[in-house]
């Protein structure tokens, strides 16, 4: 095995690259990272730049750790920003930093990539001694893996000097309906009366809706998308991660993997939920309208969600981060983790010390919120 480091994406080869990891899983695929870079949403000026570490073998690429070198904290979903605050009172810099991550994408899945066929018990720890060298010879105040799925977890976890953090998303899981009925008939009578005239409102303003796949979504269908969900992070005071360009890209290369939920009033599209299409889960994404609708953001975002997986069969629905309402409407406390290498002794175990105090609260905020599921006691599990 030979360790390299490449950072630029176009010197990755596509299908050598696809051949590590989870095909499924659709935020590292090559076609998501050259849409990202072609768009300008990753690279140097973003403030994501290209460090994948990587092993190569007399095959090719063997193996790699999708990594950027940070210069903020944004579009992260992991939130550190006290740590680099903590750094500047001491005069200390906390970036550049090394963050493996799907870019913009809270959503668990594989970090540590591996080519099928090989022994990952292996691999792995050969891959993370090249992380930690990597960022070592940088000098880099820290290396962070985030949303890592449970077998990379579980490895890194294992590993000298990593800290472990925990934090709660709330995400739906298909107990086998036959139909959006058929769920609600797990609720309490209450909750599923809630429920039914929350969807009445969205259908009584006269709004319809419609699934696209981005193959399918004309050029302007996916503009339209763009400027939507543009309004949400403008609302909030900034712009979106994603450019124009990228929206586009993602649309013509990823086809069915990319999902746009539109919501009609008679032929004009008024507001749209952007989710993506894994294996067997759909990743929520983007929300935005273009007025204010009694209702249609829990409608377009969570109930049209669910209605499309119990349709296509998908197991899993992930709708992003944040967000105690979405317990109302099925979706239950659900842990995400995440790993980081501190290279100060000193505020590995300040650090350290903070993560355990906020694991338990963590935790007890978790079970709280699970009292709170609308599912009836005989179905909760």
């Amino acid at each position: 095995m030979r360790v390299g480091l490449l950072e630029r994406l176009d010197d990755i080869p596509a299908k050598e690259w696809d051949a590590l990891g989870d095909p499924r899983y659709p935020f590292l695929r090559s076609d998501f990272l050259a849409a990202l870079e072609r768009g300008g949403s990753v690279g140097k000026r973003s403030g994501w730049q290209p460090f994948f570490v990587t092993l190569t073998d007399d095959r090719g690429l063997a193996a790699a750790a999708p990594g950027w070198l940070k210069t903020h904290s944004y579009g992260e979903f992991v939130f550190d920003f006290a740590w680099a605050q903590a750094y500047a009172r001491h005069g200390l810099a906390y970036y550049p930093k090394l963050v493996v991550a799907a870019p913009f994408t809270p959503a668990t899945g594989p970090r540590l990539l591996v080519r099928q066929g090989l022994d990952r018990s292996r691999v792995v720890p050969l891959l993370l001694a090249a992380l930690e060298g990597a960022a070592d010879e940088r000098g880099l105040s820290s290396t962070h893996v985030l949303f890592p799925d449970e077998a990379d977890r579980s490895i890194i976890a294992a590993r000298e000097g990593w800290l472990m953090r925990r934090d709660c998303q709330f995400h739906w899981r298909n107990r086998g309906y036959a139909c959006f009925e058929d769920f609600l008939a797990g609720f309490t009578a209450e909750k599923r009366k809630k429920a039914r005239r929350e969807r009445r409102r969205v259908v009584e303003g006269g709004i319809t809706f419609r699934a696209v796949h981005g193959h399918e979504a004309t050029r302007i269908e996916v503009l339209t998308a763009w400027e939507l969900h543009r309004t949400t992070f403008r609302q909030r005071g900034s712009e979106p991660y994603l450019s124009a360009e990228t929206f586009v890209a993602i649309a013509r290369s990823m086809g069915g993997s990319l999902l746009f939920q539109f919501a009609m009033q008679g032929e004009e599209i008024v507001a749209v939920a952007v989710c993506f299409v894994g294996g067997d889960t759909l990743y929520g994404r983007y929300w935005g309208a273009a007025g204010d609708f009694h209702s249609l953001h829990f409608e377009a975002c969570y109930h049209q969600g669910v209605e499309y997986c119990i349709a296509h069969g998908l197991s899993r629905f992930e709708p992003g981060t944040q967000g105690e309402h979405k317990v109302a409407r099925g979706f239950e406390p659900t842990a995400t983790h995440s790993a980081h290498r501190i290279a100060d002794p000193r505020f590995a175990r300040a650090i350290a010390d903070y993560l355990r105090a906020e694991g338990a609260a963590v935790d007890e905020y978790a079970a709280g919120i699970r009292a709170h599921v609308p599912y009836r006691a005989d179905l909760e599990t």
